[in-house]
Parts: C-alpha cells; sequence; structure tokens
C-alpha cells in the first residue's frame, strides 16, 4: 500500500517523518524516487500532471495537498480514481482568520486611512455600527459555514447564497439561480467562497456589481477565475464599490504591470488566506487512506459530476 506524494519536497520530508511516526504501515515515497509504479495506490499532489496517471495503473485515489481541486484538469484522470480535497483544521483556522480581517477592513474602512496616510490626511470616517453593515458569504461549505460562525459573534447581519437550499440559523439562506439578486441586494461586504465551477467562473463581473448597494466592498479568497478584473476595476474606478481585498489571482503571480498592484482601492495578498499545514495535512491524508481501506467514506470526497 503505497502513497507517492509529488509536491514541495521540503513539506515533502516533513510529512515523511509523519507518516514514518503515525503509518509505519503505509509505504510512503517522494517523487521522484524509484517506486514500483503498479504498488502505488495513492498519489498526493498539487498539479501532477496528466502523463503521470497512465505510469501508475494501480492509482486508485488522488489527494489534493490544498483545499481546491479546480488545478486538476479531471477529463484527463481515469474515471476510476477517486479525487480528494485537503480537510484539515489549518485550512478552516486559516481562512477564517483572513476572512475575519479582510471584513473588518472594509467595514473599519482601512483602505480610506491607508490612503489618508500616505496623502498625510488626518479625518476620522463615521463609523457604522456591526449591525448595520450586512456580510453576504456565496458558499456554504465548510469553510464557508467557518467563516459565517466567527463573523456572528461580531452582530453582523448575515446571509448567504449556495447552489443547493441551506438552513443555516441566524443566517438568510438563498440558493441557485433564482437567488442571486435578492442575495446580492442585501450585501454590504461580499465574501466568495464558492467552488471554481464552469458555472461560478466570472461571477464577480459586472453584471453582480452592480446588484450590491453603493459603496459595497468585495472579498474574493475563491479562486482568481471568478473575477472579472476589468470589470472590478471600472466599478472601483466609477465609485460603486468601495474597495476590494483578494488573495486569489488569474495568473498567479500577477505580472509586475498588472493594474492591481498599485490600484488605491485594493488590498492584495499571495494565495495565502488558508495554507495547509505539514503536520496536520499529513495526518488527514493518513486518516483517509485508513478509511479507504476499510470501505468508509473519505473526507473531502469529490463529485466528479458537481465539480467538487
Amino acid at each position: 500500500m503505497t502513497i507517492l506524494y509529488k509536491s514541495d519536497p521540503v513539506r515533502g520530508e516533513k510529512w515523511r517523518h509523519i507518516f514514518m511516526q503515525d503509518a509505519p504501515d503505509i509505504d510512503y515515497r517522494m517523487w521522484p524516487e524509484d517506486i514500483d509504479p503498479a504498488a502505488v495506490k495513492y498519489l498526493a499532489a498539487w498539479a501532477p500532471g496528466p502523463e503521470i496517471f497512465a505510469e501508475l495503473p494501480q492509482l486508485e485515489v488522488l489527494f489534493s495537498i490544498g483545499a481546491g481541486i479546480d488545478q486538476f484538469d479531471q477529463s484527463a484522470i481515469p474515471p476510476h480514481v477517486s479525487i480528494v480535497r485537503m480537510i484539515e483544521p489549518g485550512i478552516a483556522e486559516g481562512m477564517v482568520e483572513y476572512a475575519t480581517f479582510a471584513t473588518l477592513a472594509l467595514h473599519r474602512h482601512m483602505i480610506d486611512y491607508r490612503e489618508a496616510q500616505r496623502a498625510r490626511h488626518w479625518q476620522a470616517i463615521p463609523l457604522v455600527a456591526a449591525a448595520d453593515r450586512r456580510i453576504g458569504v456565496m458558499g456554504l461549505g465548510q469553510l464557508g459555514m467557518k467563516v459565517i460562525e466567527r463573523l456572528q459573534t461580531f452582530g453582523f447581519p448575515i446571509s448567504a447564497w449556495s447552489r443547493s437550499p441551506h438552513d443555516v440559523p441566524g443566517v438568510a439562506t438563498f440558493h441557485g439561480e433564482a437567488g442571486l439578486q435578492p442575495f446580492f441586494n442585501g450585501v454590504d461586504v461580499l465574501i466568495c467562497l464558492v467552488p471554481l465551477t464552469a458555472e461560478t467562473r466570472g461571477i464577480l463581473c459586472r453584471a453582480t456589481f452592480e446588484q450590491l448597494p453603493q459603496g459595497a466592498g468585495i472579498i474574493n479568497v475563491g479562486r482568481g477565475g471568478h473575477l472579472v478584473e476589468h470589470d472590478l476595476l471600472y466599478m472601483l474606478d466609477n465609485g460603486h464599490l468601495s474597495g476590494a481585498v483578494l488573495d486569489v489571482f488569474e495568473p498567479e503571480p500577477l505580472p509586475a504591470e498588472h493594474p492591481f498592484w498599485s490600484h488605491p482601492r485594493i488590498m492584495m495578498t499571495p494565495h495565502i488566506a488558508s495554507m495547509t499545514r505539514a503536520d496536520s495535512g499529513a495526518r488527514a491524508i493518513i486518516a483517509n487512506i485508513r478509511r479507504h481501506r476499510d470501505g468508509v467514506p473519505m473526507e473531502g470526497l469529490v463529485d466528479r459530476d458537481r465539480g467538487y
């Protein structure tokens, strides 16, 4: 029972020690070590490349080493291979911290104060009570639910949109195509946490932004493909949107000449909102391998028909 790791070698060595300590019964190998390809049942990777699947004839499970799976070309992955997203505490904790920071930055006008500091301009902005700042979360997966739980503690009114119906205590929920407009109409700070699929690509666009109230802010911690960049720039420049906090882009890293770098209404970070911790990530995969071996459903198993 061999797992092949094909990603960052520094993290891979940390995983090796954890597998040796916690799971000596699982044969852990790192690419490009000598291996018996027919013995590899599990593959852990970020972007393994389509050619590897022909080289591993007995592969049964592909583990993403991150929360997303849109980096995979699913059409190149054999139908019998299960795809599993990374679910571990570090990802959720990091996302909650980042979404809280970004929400509070927009809520407390930190983009305005950053510009005022650069201009050496001393001017207070009237405070808006949390109870009057409406937060909207797109996506009710594990990360979305954790973000909502934390933001509720500040007293923000929260609404959420998802593809299918959900009932979340204390949250106004909307779903499906028909739920988008009423959801957008009631959002002052929009947090994008939906998976990137054919249906959600480009969902952060001018048509969406125009439905948001004047002065709304955007937080994108989903994927760069969710955002239509020139539409965001247009809506920031005409004053309809007050600011954006962006952690994901397409491509990554952004070219040095990209206008986001210098835009006064954009705060950028280099895809660091949530990061898999080496220790808990390795242990999450060990637990999933044992579930698979025992015939128990794995955590994070992707529904390939839905794309997430």
